[in-house]
């Protein structure tokens, strides 16, 4: 209950951000948004720990916390970052909706490329499905994706029509915090071409690589093909002391 009562704040905030809502770029204290949210200060202090590592505040010390300007400056779709990776999580829509569509989900018998990316061994068995997201009703991306059974043994079709990442976090109390992913640009094929409305002579980025859970296991091997036009993310960085 915690984890959502932080990620209704800061889907909040981030809202209110996104509206221009907050003068001179500067959020209310902690102890201000307790009260208007009726919550904690640690639930606060947790959606603004979680909106600092993605890049979207920043607390100067002394003088309060601040939208960070390149956040509400930049065309940015997706921000990796963060505790919940998942894509409807991470990707900034402005109102838009978002939707998936289940293109195929089946169980197969994993094989050696599954058994070395999600440290499995021989024989066991992974959710294989692809499925199309929308904005609106635009279709931006085709997402494959491959996740241990012995990870989510409830996982149905019915869940993967949704966001996967939130189901995992509700009801089994984990959360996708880490990933290393490859960026690319390819051309088109024809199955991007159709599904995304591309023309043959149109690129489609493609972002691949893992998913860890929040105790360092492999949770998903996936591969996300999007359309040029909504390929532009942010990468918060924090360079510490050094």
């Amino acid at each position: 209950m915690a984890d959502l009562i932080y990620q209704k704040i800061s889907s909040s905030l981030r809202e209110k951000i996104d509206n221009n809502e907050f003068k001179e770029m500067r959020l209310p204290d902690e102890r201000s948004l307790a009260e208007e949210y009726g919550v904690s200060r640690s639930s606060i202090k947790r959606a603004l720990l979680s909106m600092s590592e993605q890049g979207i505040i920043f607390k100067k010390r002394g003088s309060g916390t601040f939208v960070n300007p390149l956040y509400s400056k930049e065309e940015t779709y997706f921000n990796y970052s963060g505790n919940n990776l998942g894509i409807s999580d991470s990707f900034k829509n402005e109102g838009q909706k978002l939707g998936i569509k289940v293109l195929r989900f089946d169980v197969v018998r994993s094989n050696e490329e599954m058994q070395h990316n999600l440290f499995l061994k021989p024989g066991e068995f992974v959710y294989s499905f692809e499925r199309l997201r929308f904005l609106d009703d635009q279709p931006f991306m085709i997402e494959a994706g491959y996740i241990p059974i012995k990870l989510v043994p409830e996982l149905t079709e019915e869940i993967a029509s949704e966001s996967i990442y939130n189901y995992i976090e509700k009801e089994l109390g984990k959360e996708v915090n880490k990933s290393y992913l490859t960026i690319s640009v390819e051309p088109s094929n024809e199955e991007s071409q159709k599904l995304l409305n591309l023309s043959a002579n149109e690129p489609t980025g493609l972002m691949s690589g893992i998913f860890f859970l929040d105790d360092g296991t492999p949770f998903e091997y996936t591969s996300m093909k999007t359309h040029y036009k909504y390929f532009k993310y942010n990468s918060f960085v924090d360079m510490g002391n050094g």
